[in-house]
C-alpha cells in the first residue's frame, strides 16, 4: 500500500507542478519587465554640478533633482522609469520603451528656467514670477498650438509690457527663452540658428494688465505638451552633465530578445536531452526540477519587480547549467554507491548525504562572486548579478530539496530495487555485496592517467602560455571597449548586408570618419563604429537622424566619459580583488590554508588566461567581460572544491599518510573519481554558452566567448594546476613532520567526516 501511495504521490506532484506552470506561466511572462536592451530606450548617467553662483551640491539638492527628473519623466508616459542616485552626486536614468528618445533627453536635461527679456537681453521676468503648476497646452486664435501661463502679479506684468510697448519697432519685443545659454550676446544672433532654447519674440503693441500669458511659436501639439510638462515640473536646481549614455533602437531590442530567447531554448533543451540519455530516471527528475527552477526564477523576478536584460537572460541560462551541476554531483555519488552493491534506497541516502557539503560549498563560493558583481557592477552587470544570485538560491532549493524529494518518493516505494539500469548503471559494472568493495576503491575509466607525476608538464604548458600572454599583452595591450577607454560607440542595423568600405565612405560623407569599423551579424547586417572622442548630444541626434534616413532604423549609440571609464576600470579591479579574497578565505576556512592558496593560484591562472587570449585575438574588453571573469571564478572554484572535498574524504578514509607516494596516490585517485563529474558539468554549461554564442544577440557575443574560454581554463586549472599545487605544498608537510595523521577530534562544519 505504501509502495503504491508513494508512486501516486509522485505522479500527483508531477500533475500539480505541470498544471501550475502551464496555467500561470503566460501571465508571469507578461509581467516580466524588459530592459532597454530588449525593447529599446536609453540610459544616461548625469554628473550633478552646481549652477553658476549656485549653492554647493548636497544630498538634499541631489534628491530634489531626482524628484524633478521623476516629474518630467511622468510627462513622457514611461511606465517603468528607473531613476537612481549613485556615488552621492550622480543620477542614473533608464527609460525603457520610450519612442522619441531625442525629445526625452531634451526634456530631462533642460533647465526649464523660463525667462522674459527685452531686446537688449536684460532679464525682466523669470520662472519665479509664474504660478506653479498653471502651465497648460492649448490652442490660440488661429488654432495653432500654444502654451498658456498665469502670472503671480498681473500689475508687474503690466509694468513690463508698458515699458516694452513704448519702444520703437523693432525694439518692442518680449523675448522668451527656455534654459538660456550663457555667452549668447544677443537673441538676434540666435534667431536664425536652430536653437531649442529660444521660444519666441512677440511684439508688444500695448500694455497687458492680465495674469494670463500665452506663448506661441513654431510649436506642434507634442511640443506644447512637453513644454507644459517641464514648466510645471519646475526648473532644475543644478546643471546636469552627461558622463555616460547608451541608447538602443526598438528594432535592435526586439531582435536581441528573439535571438537570445531562441538560444536559451536550444541550450536548455540540449541539457534536458543529455540528462535523460545519461542519467535515465534521475535525469527525468532533473528535467522536472529544472523546469520548475526556470518557472520560479521568472516568478521571483517579477515579484521583486526586477528588469530583465540580455545579461539577465544569459545569467538565467547559465544558472540552468549550474543548477544541473548539483544534480550531477548527487547522481554520480548515488551511482558510485550502486556500483558497490548497495540497495537503491541505501545508495540514494548515502549519495545525497555525501554530496551535500560539496554542493553547499560550490553554491556559497559562486554566491560570493555574484555578490561582488552586484556591489561593484554597473547597471547592466547588476542585473546579471541579481539574476545569478536568484538562480543560485533557487537552484539550491530545486536541485537539492526538490530533486531529492521527487526521486526519494520513487526510491522509497521499492519500485526501483535492483533496477540499476534506470540510473544508467549496467549490471556488469555492479559489484556483489559479498565482495565488500568500497566506493573509494572503485575503478574508473580514467585510472590510466597519472596526474601527479606529469604535473610538471602542465606547469610548463601553463607557464609558456602565460608568459606568451604577458609578452603579447605588453606589446598590443588590451582592446579596451569604450566602457574602460572612454569614447563613443555606434551600432547600426541594416536590412541588407553591409561592408566596411560602404560604412567608411558614408561616415566620411556625413563628416564623422572612423577607421575602427567592424561588421557582424548572421547576415553581416550590423556595423559597429568606435570613436575615441565623446560625442555631444547634438552630434548624437544628428547621427541618429542621418543613419535612420540611410539605413531605415536608428543606431544604438553609447558614450562614456574619460572619468567614468577610469572609475569602471577601478571598480573592475576591486571586484576581482574582493571576489578572490573572499573565496580564498572561505576555502581556507572550510578546508585548510594550502587548499585556499592553491585554489586562488588556479583562479588567477584562469583570469589571466582569459585576459591573455583576449589580447592575442584582439577581442573587445567591455564591462561584461568582467562579469564573465567573475562568473568563471565562481564556477572554477566549484570544480576545485569538489576535488578538494574528495581528497579530504580519501585522506580521512586512509587515516594516515606516511610518505609522498601515498599522498600522490590520494590526489590521483581523487581526480580520477571526480573527473567524470567535471566533464559532465562543464559539458552542460558549455552547451548553454555555445548556444548563446551561436544563436544569441551580438551584444553578448564577447560575454559568451569569455565564458567559453573560462570554462575550459577553469576545468583545466582545477585538474592540472590547483590540485597539483596543493600536492606540492602538502608534501613539504610530510617532509617536515614525517607523516600526516587525521585529527579524530576535529570535525568539519557540515560534515560527519574528520579532517586532516
Amino acid at each position: 500500500m505504501k509502495k503504491r501511495g508513494r508512486i501516486i504521490a509522485f505522479l500527483l506532484l508531477l500533475i500539480m507542478l505541470g498544471s501550475m506552470i502551464g496555467t500561470t506561466v503566460n501571465p508571469i511572462m507578461k509581467d516580466v519587465k524588459l530592459g532597454l536592451d530588449l525593447q529599446g530606450g536609453f540610459e544616461v548617467l548625469y554628473q550633478v554640478e552646481p549652477l553658476k553662483n549656485g549653492p554647493k551640491i548636497t544630498e538634499a539638492i541631489v534628491n530634489d533633482t531626482q524628484q524633478a527628473l521623476g516629474r518630467r519623466i511622468n510627462v513622457l508616459g514611461v511606465s517603468e522609469p528607473s531613476i537612481q542616485v549613485e556615488s552621492g552626486n550622480r543620477i542614473r536614468v533608464q527609460l525603457a520603451g520610450v519612442k522619441d528618445q531625442q525629445t526625452a533627453r531634451d526634456l530631462l536635461s533642460t533647465q526649464a528656467n523660463l525667462t522674459f527679456r527685452d531686446s537688449d537681453d536684460n532679464i525682466i521676468l523669470d520662472g519665479n514670477d509664474l504660478k506653479a503648476g498653471k502651465a497648460k497646452a492649448n490652442f490660440g486664435e488661429n488654432s495653432n498650438p500654444v502654451v498658456t501661463l498665469e502670472m503671480k502679479d498681473p500689475s508687474k506684468f503690466g509694468e513690463v509690457t508698458t515699458a516694452i510697448s513704448s519702444k520703437p519697432v523693432p525694439e518692442n519685443v518680449l523675448v522668451i527663452w527656455l534654459d538660456f545659454v550663457e555667452g549668447v550676446d544677443s537673441y538676434k544672433a540666435e534667431m536664425t540658428k536652430p536653437n531649442p532654447k529660444y521660444i519666441s519674440d512677440p511684439r508688444v503693441k500695448a500694455p497687458i494688465n492680465s495674469s494670463n500669458v500665452e506663448i506661441s511659436g513654431s510649436f506642434s501639439v507634442e511640443d506644447t505638451k512637453n513644454l507644459k510638462g517641464i514648466l510645471n515640473a519646475g526648473a532644475l536646481p543644478v546643471h546636469l552633465k552627461e558622463v555616460y549614455s547608451t541608447s538602443v533602437g526598438a528594432q535592435f531590442g526586439e531582435q536581441a530578445l528573439d535571438k537570445t530567447v531562441f538560444a536559451g531554448i536550444i541550450g536548455i533543451a540540449l541539457i534536458f536531452v543529455f540528462m535523460l540519455v545519461y542519467y535515465r530516471l534521475p535525469g527525468f527528475v532533473a528535467v522536472v526540477t529544472l523546469s520548475v527552477y526556470v518557472y520560479l526564477i521568472l516568478l521571483v523576478f517579477t515579484l521583486i519587480n526586477g528588469v530583465l536584460t540580455l545579461p539577465g537572460i544569459a545569467a538565467l541560462m547559465l544558472g540552468v547549467g549550474m543548477a544541473v551541476d548539483a544534480n550531477i554531483l548527487t547522481y554520480e555519488r548515488v551511482r558510485e554507491e550502486l556500483r558497490v552493491g548497495k540497495s537503491v534506497k541505501t545508495a540514494f541516502m548515502a549519495g545525497a548525504k555525501s554530496s551535500f557539503t560539496a554542493i553547499l560549498d560550490a553554491n556559497i563560493t559562486t554566491l560570493l562572486a555574484a555578490t561582488v558583481l552586484f556591489v561593484f557592477g554597473s547597471s547592466s552587470v547588476k542585473g546579471f548579478a541579481i539574476m545569478l544570485i536568484i538562480s543560485i538560491l533557487v537552484s539550491f532549493l530545486t536541485a537539492v530539496w526538490g530533486s531529492r524529494m521527487l526521486l526519494g518518493l520513487l526510491v522509497n516505494s521499492g519500485t526501483l530495487d535492483g533496477k540499476t539500469w534506470l540510473f544508467g548503471i549496467p549490471k556488469s559494472r555492479v559489484h556483489a555485496p559479498k565482495e565488500q568493495v568500497e566506493t573509494l576503491e572503485l575503478t574508473t575509466k580514467f585510472d590510466r592517467f597519472d596526474f601527479v607525476h606529469t604535473r610538471k608538464r602542465f606547469y610548463i604548458i601553463s607557464s609558456v602560455l602565460l608568459i606568451t600572454g604577458i609578452i603579447v599583452l605588453g606589446i598590443f595591450k588590451l582592446n579596451l571597449g569604450i566602457d574602460f577607454s572612454s569614447g563613443t560607440r555606434v551600432e547600426v542595423l541594416s536590412k541588407d548586408a553591409l561592408t566596411k568600405g560602404e560604412i567608411t565612405t558614408y561616415l566620411d560623407k556625413i563628416g564623422h570618419p572612423s577607421n575602427d569599423v567592424v561588421i557582424s551579424g548572421d547576415t553581416k547586417n550590423i556595423g559597429v563604429i568606435r570613436y575615441k572622442v565623446e560625442f555631444k548630444q547634438e552630434e548624437i541626434n544628428k547621427i541618429k537622424t542621418e543613419f535612420k534616413s540611410e539605413y531605415g532604423s536608428e543606431p544604438n549609440i553609447s558614450t562614456v566619459s574619460d572619468t567614468v571609464g577610469k572609475e569602471l576600470a577601478k571598480s573592475a579591479f576591486y571586484a576581482l580583488l574582493w571576489a578572490a579574497l573572499g573565496i580564498v578565505i572561505y576555502v581556507a576556512f572550510r578546508f585548510e590554508w594550502r587548499m585556499g592558496a592553491s585554489a586562488i593560484i588556479g583562479l588567477l591562472h584562469d583570469a589571466f588566461f582569459m585576459v591573455a587570449l583576449f589580447s592575442i585575438f584582439r577581442l573587445e574588453v567591455d564591462i561584461t567581460f568582467i562579469a564573465a571573469v567573475l562568473t568563471i571564478i565562481g564556477y572554477s572554484i566549484n570544480d576545485t572544491i569538489v576535488t578538494f572535498d574528495r581528497i579530504r574524504e580519501n585522506i580521512n578514509h586512509r587515516g594516515r599518510i606516511d610518505n609522498e607516494a601515498e599522498l600522490a596516490d590520494i590526489v590521483n585517485k581523487s581526480l580520477r573519481q571526480t573527473l567524470g563529474r567535471s566533464v559532465n558539468t562543464v559539458l552542460t554549461v558549455v552547451l548553454v554558452v555555445t548556444a548563446l554564442m551561436i544563436f544569441g544577440a551580438e551584444s553578448i557575443q564577447t560575454f559568451s566567448i569569455a565564458l567559453l574560454i573560462g570554462l575550459f581554463a577553469g576545468t583545466y586549472s582545477s585538474i592540472f594546476i590547483s590540485a597539483q599545487i596543493w600536492f606540492d605544498l602538502k608534501k613539504r608537510e610530510i617532509k617536515d613532520k614525517g607523516a600526516i595523521k587525521v585529527d579524530q577530534d576535529k570535525k568539519q562544519w557540515g560534515s560527519d567526516e574528520p579532517i586532516v
